[in-house]
């Protein structure tokens, strides 16, 4: 998927558990996760990450079914 200026400003609106959410409850193929899109959702996971998310809370917080 093309990155987008709405697309992005998307991105950039979610908390990292937000983010985390969507890319671990997603169904396979969706194009959120496709092309130069994907690639700008899992730097601003990194981002957000590096700049002091708690992911391991928001990975417990979030559980693994849905």
């Amino acid at each position: 998927m093309d990155l987008t200026e709405a697309n992005k400003k998307h991105i950039d609106s979610l908390s990292y558990e937000q983010l985390l959410g969507e890319w671990r409850f997603a169904p396979v193929g969706t194009g959120w996760f496709q092309g130069e899109t994907g690639r700008y959702w899992q730097e601003r996971m990194k981002q957000l990450r590096d700049g002091g998310a708690d992911h391991v809370g928001a990975s417990k917080s979030l559980g693994w079914e849905r």
